[in-house]
């Protein structure tokens, strides 16, 4: 299927033109606002389904508002019917196209003529009155206040805040990527308007809250709840704004003669992970718990496990290699350790279910072999 893509060197229009190649098309025709007439001719042409989303937003001159969208749409859907052919087509339009400012304007016109389009062509045309796009490639201080809030938090640099009780409707880059294309794997011959899902309402101050927190996580260590919803999509976003220098960071190393040891990251709810070292022959641990458990992953080395349980004294000893793959849980209730019997150095990785928290540590000091 030839696919011809307006707006390619946009922000939507690159992130669609990547996710176009994941799935195996080709051959894609790009188009400008500023091409040549008889460069959107043949362009047209040659077509078998248009994703329109070239557009000015940003102008110097709010006449081009009119140029550049209204004038460019009515221009490629003369070209699309002069083709005698019924090419779908979707369009990226804007939630501002119900108000009657020059871009909303400008905008509404150019959904009418496409629309004027399909009614005289039976081409199917599916509009898309997106809300504020977000993601990677956006632009600071062009696209949204989001790219421009991620590129100056991450650089450490302040930004600027009106109202931050100021409501915000963000649509995340992936959820208008799979909207689209699903019209392109699933075709539909019914025009109209489009809606994509999730749409996030929110608040500017809210949106400023979380990706400040992003950055402060580096020294805190706290992981954002980023799995899910808007906080998900602002981390992915957020982590693409920053700087190639800045991919990594330090976190705080405690090293003394026994190996060393350094918390990776802390969660809100799920606990922390962290890693430590053991020289040959050397045990950490001989400690236990009352409620806080942990998992204990071996890397690399030899590592022997030992148990006490406090009550009745039993003993358990297991022994692990690095590459085994096996988990080694603590249990409340049982006292242990764990040495390096092997030649090499241990490296362990772990995982405690409860964030160290320092005035109620529940780790007692005790031996597991008195």
């Amino acid at each position: 299927m030839r696919i011809l893509v307006t707006g390619s060197r946009g922000f939507i229009g690159r992130n669609l033109l990547l996710r176009l190649q994941e799935i195996g098309h080709r051959d894609i025709l790009e188009v400008e606002a500023d091409t040549p007439h008889g460069m959107l001719l043949e362009a047209a042409r040659q077509a078998e389904v248009v994703f329109h989303l070239a557009g000015v937003n940003r102008p110097t001159d709010p006449a081009e508002f009119t140029t550049g969208n209204a004038d460019f749409t009515r221009l490629l859907g003369e070209a699309l019917a002069d083709t005698g052919r019924t090419v779908p087509v979707v369009f990226s339009s804007s939630i501002q196209a119900t108000l009657d400012n020059p871009y909303g304007l400008s905008k509404r016109q150019a959904e009418a003529s496409l629309l004027a389009y399909g009614e005289r062509t039976g081409a199917p045309v599916h509009i898309f009155r997106l809300a504020n796009v977000f993601g990677k490639w956006s632009r600071p201080n062009y696209n949204s206040a989001v790219a421009t809030f991620c590129y100056n938090i991450s650089r450490g640099l302040p930004i600027t805040i009106h109202d931050p009780a100021a409501p915000l409707r963000l649509v995340y880059i992936d959820d208008v990527l799979d909207a689209f294309l699903r019209l392109l794997e699933t075709p539909s011959t019914i025009s109209g308007f489009v809606q994509v899902d999730p749409v996030f309402e929110t608040t500017v101050g809210e949106v400023a809250e979380i990706l400040r927190s992003f950055a402060e996580s580096r020294v805190s260590l706290a992981a954002p709840r980023a799995g899910s919803g808007l906080v998900r999509a602002l981390y992915a976003t957020y982590l693409s704004h920053l700087d190639p220098q800045a991919f990594d960071y330090q976190v705080p190393r405690y090293v003394d003669a026994r190996g060393e040891f350094a918390e990776m990251l802390k969660t809100h709810d799920c606990g922390q992970f962290s890693y430590f070292t053991a020289h040959p022959g050397v045990t950490r641990g001989d400690h236990y718990h009352h409620s806080k458990t942990e998992k204990f992953l071996v890397i690399r080395g030899t590592a022997r496990f030992e148990f006490r349980q406090m009550d009745t004294g039993q003993i358990h000893t297991l022994s692990v290699q690095g590459g085994e793959g096996r988990i080694v849980e603590t249990v409340p209730g049982w006292t242990h350790n764990i040495t390096n019997i092997g030649q090499d150095e241990l490296i362990v990785m772990l995982w405690a279910n409860e964030v160290f928290d320092r005035t109620r540590p529940d780790t007692i000091p005790m031996k597991v072999i008195p």
